[in-house]
């Protein structure tokens, strides 16, 4: 499929226009074709694309630039929630994801690491191409495991070190090289927090472009060990009753759904 990116190919029925990690809408729905349109000619996005056989636009607004008249912004993962209630809305939570995620990919994926040129959209494919040396560029997804680790009623929760934030969530962490997804969530889980695992139980994937992940979700259960935290990652890890949980990611995040119950 290719990856259409001049003024005429604009023609399509649904538009995104995000900013950082939100998406603007207008009257709680997508904007039309002409608010888009005018953003373009305000010189107001960073970047903008087409894919004419999903039938969508996007735009990356600039960092500083106001919300188009009538319009309002909220988090991406609001919009995911939303579009995960509303069966009417449903299919546009998985392309928001996509049109998000290839922003992403065309603002990290410039040059060509081979020989420096500066790459251009693929005519064939979603991809970007060296036009000097034809190297393509495909977008890469970066595969992470999130997991529910559970003792009775009890749930094993955090916060994070590297996020100034008084929500507690499930333990995560990125799959390395070499490792299956199961593994990952007992290295992970040992290492930050000194805990052991078994039972591991794969239940649901989320698209979560920020920037480019694929979170696989799990539940396990209590093993063994006692709480010692790796203090560079984790600031704080208890286990917390389910009836009575600490402030805890919003709607829409694969934490949610899986301490809600969402994911099962």
């Amino acid at each position: 499929m290719a990856m259409i990116s001049n003024q005429m190919n604009l023609f399509c029925e649904i538009h995104f226009i995000f900013r950082e990690n939100s998406i603007i809408l207008k009257d709680g729905h997508l904007p039309e074709e002409r608010i888009m349109r005018r953003c373009l000619e305000l010189s107001a996005a960073s970047d903008w694309f087409a894919e004419i056989e999903y039938n969508y636009s996007a735009i990356m607004l600039e960092k500083d630039e106001p919300n188009p008249a009538g319009c309002t912004d909220i988090p991406l993962r609001e919009f995911f929630y939303r579009t995960s209630k509303d069966h009417k809305i449903a299919n546009f939570g998985s392309l928001a994801a996509r049109a998000m995620g290839l922003l992403n990919f065309r603002k990290n994926k410039r040059f060509c690491a081979k020989c420096g040129t500066q790459l251009v959209d693929d005519e064939c494919f979603t991809a970007r191409t060296c036009p000097t040396c034809k190297t393509v560029f495909f977008p890469q997804l970066e595969p992470a495991m999130i997991v529910l680790v559970s003792k009775g009623d009890d749930y094993l929760l955090a916060r994070h070190a590297q996020r100034n934030t008084d929500v507690y969530t499930c333990l995560a962490g990125f799959i390395e090289i070499g490792e299956t997804a199961e593994q990952a969530v007992k290295r992970e889980n040992y290492e930050e927090t000194g805990i052991k695992v078994k039972n591991i139980r794969y239940v649901a994937s989320q698209a979560w472009p920020f920037p480019d992940q694929l979170m696989l979700a799990f539940r396990a259960e209590y093993e063994s060990g006692e709480i010692k935290i790796q203090e560079d990652e984790i600031k704080e890890a208890a286990w917390f009753n389910k009836k009575d949980l600490p402030k805890i990611p919003g709607p829409g995040s694969v934490a949610y759904n899986l301490i809600t119950g969402v994911f099962g």
